[in-house]
């Protein structure tokens, strides 16, 4: 053991990412990696944090986010950082800012535009960005098929033609061969509805030779969630790549309790193939307003909305009655727009997080005007909410769905552990505190009870508040950096 580190944590709970149980000690780390850990009294270090019986835990990794323009817009990244997030996983649901050159992309792009982010021709450029200009957390970046799809094709109404599944493929491959950890897919969303399975594999294909992940917001989350899982699973077996089903849910009042015939699926797929899934803590969505998400939600919430940026944070209903429309023709005249869609049970979210294989993504809109509450508050609600309080878990388990399991899933070599060796991303919190503040009417409210974060052996939030640091790393699937 040295006597000399860059960064000292004394008296710290430790509880590693790999669910064994907590125990004291104290944390050495130097050049940005963990060096020892266990007794350092004797120890000194140019930056010393007296954890005062604090957990470290690793630092959070957000298996799911929409990120891709936050990293470049605010490198401070204070909603996640603020919550322990040390890590994010980007390009979800199809959704990924390069490769693509589009003044105006179509919905659901639109949710990470600014009439100017889709300027990346291929996916080597937008990293070479991330790492020239850091931010405080390190990012894992998924390639979208739907912004493929907009770069290849004139029409979504229809599946691709051959050439244009040639072309997407190969603009995969070059996503790959750049550093994206995986193909993301959003059949849910119009631009991609009209693809078809065989035009996903042949694109997909470029993944296994990658060591790629196919990660999917499935078609149907409702009524034919079923027929989207074995369509899910399929291409994984065909394309021979792990699978991550994206925030897993049962919509709607008739599929209620499904959880337990999907997670029943999920489990027996797990025995012929690599399959996992993430999930968010909230019984409502977010997403971009669709007039045929009304029969399925108990109330619909209008997140954003460029032509009424006035009714951002309403009520559906009462912007409908203001505008002296139905709900469906208020959708029309509101978009593009956003919204927070309550269609889930309690029950099936804490089945689905309890679920072995299940992973904590928030699937934060981080440019909505009144975001869903799970940008600011996930992680902090998992611990507080349904490890502390309804004791759903063990700590330890709590903290392995969003460090250890999350690295393994992905592919991130020396992420989501502490242990000597692994980069050293670690959150502190008071576990007798920590808690979501956000609400559905204050969505940007601070976490309670996150006392440090460090990302790569340098704090990036002390003390409520932002360091100023930006150690963020580019992450590579299957690369330890």
């Amino acid at each position: 053991m040295s006597s000399h580190y860059d960064l000292l944590i004394r008296n710290a709970l430790i509880i590693d990412g790999a669910r064994r149980p907590r125990f004291s000690g104290d944390i050495g780390v130097s050049g940005g990696r963990i060096a020892d850990i266990g007794d350092l009294t004797q120890a000194r270090a140019e930056i010393e944090i007296d954890a005062q019986g604090k957990v470290a835990a690793p630092g959070f990794i957000d298996a799911h986010t929409h990120d891709d323009r936050l990293l470049g817009s605010d490198p401070a990244m204070t909603p996640k950082v603020s919550q322990g997030v040390t890590s994010v996983i980007t390009g979800n649901c199809g959704i990924s800012l390069a490769p693509l050159l589009a003044a105006a992309p179509p919905p659901p792009l639109d949710l990470i535009d600014d009439g100017g982010a889709f300027r990346f021709p291929d996916f080597a450029s937008f990293l070479e960005e991330l790492e020239s200009r850091p931010a405080a957390t390190n990012a894992a970046c998924l390639v979208g098929h739907t912004t493929l799809r907009v770069a290849t094709m004139s029409r979504f109404d229809r599946a691709a033609t051959p050439a244009e599944t040639a072309q997407m493929q190969a603009l995969a491959r070059e996503a790959l061969g750049a550093g994206a950890i995986g193909l993301s897919t959003g059949t849910y969303y119009p631009p991609a509805a009209h693809a078809t399975t065989e035009e996903i594999i042949a694109v997909a294909q470029p993944l296994k030779a990658y060591g790629g992940r196919y990660v999917t917001h499935m078609r149907h989350e409702d009524d034919a969630i079923v027929e989207s899982m074995e369509e899910t699973f399929r291409i994984g077996r065909e394309v021979g790549v792990p699978v991550i089903i994206s925030h897993h849910k049962v919509v709607g009042p008739r599929n209620r309790g499904r959880s337990v015939e999907t997670l029943a699926l999920l489990a027996k797929a797990g025995e012929r193939q690599s399959v996992c899934l993430d999930c968010y803590p909230y019984t409502a969505s977010s997403t971009i307003l669709r007039a045929d998400r009304i029969a399925l939600s108990s109330r619909i919430l209008i997140t954003w909305s460029t032509p009424h940026p006035e009714f951002a944070g309403m009520e559906l209903a009462q912007a409908a009655a203001r505008l002296g429309l139905s709900q469906e023709q208020a959708v029309a005249a509101l978009s593009p727009a956003g919204g927070i869609y309550f269609s889930m049970d309690e029950n099936d979210v804490q089945r689905i997080l309890q679920f072995d294989q299940t992973m904590v993504g928030s699937d934060g809109l981080p440019h909505d005007l009144k975001p869903h509450p799970r940008l600011w508050g996930t992680f902090p609600r998992v611990l507080g909410h349904y490890c502390r309080e309804l004791g759903l878990f063990p700590l330890e388990t709590a903290i392995h769905k969003m460090t250890g399991l999350t690295a393994r899933n992905f592919g991130l070599k020396e992420r989501g552990l502490l242990q000597p060796g692994c980069w050293a991303d670690i959150t502190i919190f008071d576990a007798a505190e920590i808690g979501d503040a956000a609400s559905f009417d204050r969505p940007t409210q601070q976490a309670r009870g996150i006392d440090s974060v460090i990302v790569n052996g340098v704090p990036v939030w002390r003390e409520g508040k932002s360091t100023g640091a930006r150690p963020g790393q580019v992450l590579r699937a299957g690369v330890a950096a």
